[in-house]
C-alpha cells in the first residue's frame, strides 16, 4: 500500500524522493500517525510535499491510495459500535420549485437584525424536523432558515451548494480548494491580453551574458575575451491578486484556473491571496481559510506598497448584507463591512480593477454586483479577451 502511494505521488508529478518516503516509514515505526487516518494524512503530507501548490495533487493520490481506510468506530456504553446517524432531516426529499410570480409573493423578514433575532428564537422553540413550511428551520419550503427551498433573504443550513445565491449566512462548514497553478491554457488569448501589463527592467545580480557588450568590450581589448554580464530582463510590474473562492465561484473554477496559470507565467512579482465573496479584515494564503493561513488585511497594506497593482477576481454575487452590514459575512462575524474594506484597499492601491467571470449581461441581476461596480467606479471587467484587454489598459494608465 505504501509503495503504491509513493509511486502514485511520483506519477502525479509530486517531486518526492526516496529519502522522504523512508522518513515517513521511520515516523510510522516511531508510532506517529498510527490508528488515525487524519493524523497519518498530515504526517504524510508534511513529509512528502515540499510545495503547497502540489497539495491538491497529494489529496487526490492520498484519496485513491487509502480509499475506505477508516479508524475504529467509537463504542457506546454497552460496548456496541456506534453507527453514524443518517442525515434524514436534511435529505433532498422534495426540492422547492416556484414560479417567478410565486417567488415575488414571498417577503423577506425585513432586515439583517430581524433575521438574526428570528433565527435565535426558532432555535430555542423548534423541537422537531420540518419540511415544506414557511416558518421553522427545515427543507423544501419558503422559510428563511433551512435548505432546498426559496426565500429572498435567509440562512442556508444543510444544503450542499448554492441555488439562488441570496443567503445572508451559511451555517455549514465550508470546504474550499486551492486554484491549481499548472493548468494548461486552452487558448493563448489570456496571456496575450495580460501582456499589455508590462514594464521591463533589469534588476538583481548580473547573471545573463550581454552578447553585444561582450563583443564590443573584446574588440576594444585587442581581441582578448572580455565577458560582460547583465541582470536578467523581466516584467517589473508587481501584482497583488485577490481571488474569490468557493460558493457560486465553483461554477467558474476552470476559467479562473486558466487565468491564474496565465498570471503566474506572466508576472515575476506576484502575490495571490484568497477571500470568500468579499474581502474583510483577513485574507488567506490557502483556500481552506484556516486561521494559520490568515493574514490581516491591514498587514497586507503595510507589506505591499502603492506601487503594486491590485486585481480582484470574483463574481461579486452575494447577499447585499455581506457588503454593507457589519456582521454580514456568511462564515464569521465581521466588525466592519466588506464595502469599507474594499474602499480601504482601493485608497491604498490606486491602480486596481475587478475581473468578473460572470457574463457582463448578467451583472445587473445582482444587487451586490451593482454596489461593487459603484465602489470601484465602474472598474469591473469581464473575464473575456476584450474584458482583460480593457482591464490591463486601465491598470497601465
Amino acid at each position: 500500500m505504501f509503495i503504491g502511494f509513493f509511486l502514485g505521488l511520483r506519477a502525479a508529478g509530486i517531486k518526492t524522493s526516496l529519502r522522504e518516503y523512508l522518513t515517513l516509514q521511520e515516523a510510522m515505526q516511531a508510532g506517529l500517525g498510527e490508528y488515525d487516518i487524519d493524523t497519518f494524512y498530515y504526517l504524510a503530507r508534511v513529509t512528502m510535499v515540499k510545495d503547497e501548490r502540489q497539495i491538491d495533487k497529494f489529496d487526490k493520490v492520498f484519496g485513491e491510495s487509502f480509499k475506505g481506510v477508516l479508524g475504529p468506530k467509537p463504542a457506546g456504553p454497552d460496548g456496541v459500535e456506534v453507527q453514524e446517524l443518517p442525515e434524514e432531516w436534511l435529505k433532498l426529499l422534495a426540492e422547492k420549485n416556484l414560479t417567478d410570480e410565486e417567488k415575488a409573493e414571498i417577503e423577506a423578514l425585513g432586515g439583517f437584525e430581524k433575521l438574526m433575532e428570528t433565527l435565535r428564537q426558532r432555535l430555542e422553540e423548534q423541537k422537531s424536523r420540518h419540511q415544506g413550511g414557511s416558518k421553522w428551520i427545515g427543507t423544501a419550503g419558503t422559510s428563511p432558515f433551512g435548505a432546498n427551498g426559496f426565500n429572498p433573504e435567509g440562512v442556508r443550513i444543510g444544503q450542499k451548494k448554492a441555488r439562488n445565491k441570496s443567503a445572508v449566512k451559511v451555517w455549514d462548514k465550508r470546504e474550499f480548494k486551492n486554484l491549481a497553478g499548472d493548468v494548461e491554457i486552452g487558448t493563448r488569448n489570456i496571456k496575450l491580453a495580460l501582456r499589455r501589463l508590462r514594464r521591463f527592467a533589469r534588476e538583481g545580480a548580473a547573471e545573463m551574458l550581454d552578447l553585444p557588450g561582450t563583443i564590443g568590450s573584446t574588440a576594444r581589448n585587442a581581441g582578448y575575451l572580455d565577458l560582460q554580464m547583465v541582470p536578467e530582463r523581466h516584467n517589473a510590474v508587481k501584482v497583488l491578486l485577490l481571488l474569490d473562492i468557493g460558493g457560486s465561484m465553483d461554477e467558474h473554477i476552470r476559467l479562473c484556473e486558466q487565468l491564474f496559470s496565465a498570471v503566474k507565467g506572466e508576472f515575476k512579482h506576484l502575490v495571490h491571496l484568497y477571500f470568500h465573496n468579499c474581502p474583510y479584515e483577513t485574507l488567506y494564503s490557502d483556500a481552506r481559510m484556516r486561521p494559520a493561513d490568515g493574514m490581516f488585511t491591514q498587514d497586507v497594506l503595510h507589506k505591499y506598497d502603492r506601487s503594486w497593482k491590485l486585481i480582484f477576481v470574483g463574481d461579486a454575487a452575494m447577499s447585499p448584507y455581506e457588503l454593507v452590514q457589519p456582521g454580514g459575512a456568511v462564515s464569521h462575524w465581521n466588525k466592519e463591512s466588506g464595502q469599507a474594506w474594499i474602499k480601504r484597499l482601493l485608497e491604498h492601491y490606486p491602480k486596481a480593477i475587478w475581473i468578473n467571470p460572470t457574463a457582463p449581461e448578467r451583472w445587473h441581476y445582482s444587487q451586490s454586483t451593482k454596489l461593487i461596480r459603484e465602489t470601484l467606479e465602474e472598474r469591473m471587467f469581464g473575464l473575456t479577451l476584450e474584458g482583460l484587454d480593457a482591464g490591463m489598459r486601465r491598470l497601465m494608465r
